[in-house]
């Protein structure tokens, strides 16, 4: 790879160059600059630092951005496929409509970001943390976001089908709308969030925190959640049919108008709980 100094990179851009493919500008300072619809691709980027700098429309398909510092950058519509940006600082970074099919953000720093229309299908994001992300829309089919932080996020009308969320955190996030069908969430922490007409077909929620938790009107029909803490959660129209809730705490639970047909719920709690006729459990 051809290491390329700031200046001569600017200079190039400035006479119309767009094409970088390949280059070394590990640890360099990029501040603010202006780089987008560029071609990146295959570039050695990591370590450097692109604060606030304008790179919508680049092409970063394979790039190595590893440790990069990339916090309130510009990045719409950008080329990420298959790129590493493992431990990468993305704080309020703007992703829409970005392309990280494949790419490997794990253990990066996208607290605040906004990546509404992403897609992130196949991306590894285990231990990311996504806290207060803009998700909107997002396609994230078969992402890894195992023991991930999505506390507080939106991710309204995003496709997490088949999506691997153990030990996750998504406490008071926004999940209203949302495709979690085949989705692994054993373990997860699901309190307060809101997932309201979502569905979660043949998803596995055992053991999952889903306290206070809203699931109005949400089809949880063929869904596992063994073990999974219920209590408080408004499940007010939901679809549990032919669900395992064996051994689920589902205390003071709102089950008014919900589907129970062939639902397990072998020693599960009910003490409370509002059942679909209205009346309480003794």
């Amino acid at each position: 790879m051809e290491t390329m100094e700031v200046e001569e990179l600017l200079k190039q851009y400035a006479a119309g160059e767009r094409n970088f493919k390949g280059i070394t500008l590990e640890g360099m300072d990029l501040t603010g600059a202006n780089l987008s619809d560029a071609n990146f691709t295959r570039a050695n980027l990591r370590n450097v630092i692109l604060k606030d700098a304008n790179l919508s429309g680049v092409n970063f398909r394979e790039v190595n951005l590893g440790d990069a510092y990339l916090s309130g950058t510009n990045l719409s519509e950008a080329n990420l496929i298959g790129a590493s940006l493992v431990k990468a600082n993305l704080t309020n970074v703007n992703l829409t409509g970005a392309n990280l099919r494949g790419s490997n953000s794990r253990e990066a720093n996208l607290t605040e970001a906004n990546l509404s229309q992403a897609n992130f299908a196949e991306a590894n994001l285990s231990q990311a943390n996504l806290t207060k992300a803009n998700l909107s829309e997002a396609t994230m089919i078969r992402v890894n976001l195992i023991r991930s932080i999505l506390s507080y996020s939106n991710l309204e009308f995003a496709n997490l089908t088949n999506a691997l969320m153990n030990e996750s955190i998504l406490h008071a996030a926004n999940l209203t709308n949302v495709s979690l069908s085949g989705a692994m969430l054993s373990g997860s922490n699901l309190s307060e969030a809101n997932l309201s007409k979502s569905t979660t077909i043949g998803a596995t929620l055992s053991e999952a925190n889903l306290s206070g938790a809203k699931l109005r009107t949400t089809n949880a029909s063929w869904t596992t959640l063994r073990g999974a803490n219920l209590t408080r959660a408004n499940l007010f129209r939901a679809k549990l049919s032919w669900s395992n809730l064996t051994g689920a705490i589902l205390i003071k639970a709102v089950l008014i108008d919900a589907k129970l047909n062939q639902t397990n719920l072998r020693n599960a709690d009910m003490s409370g709980a509002i059942m679909p006729d209205g009346k309480t459990f003794p």
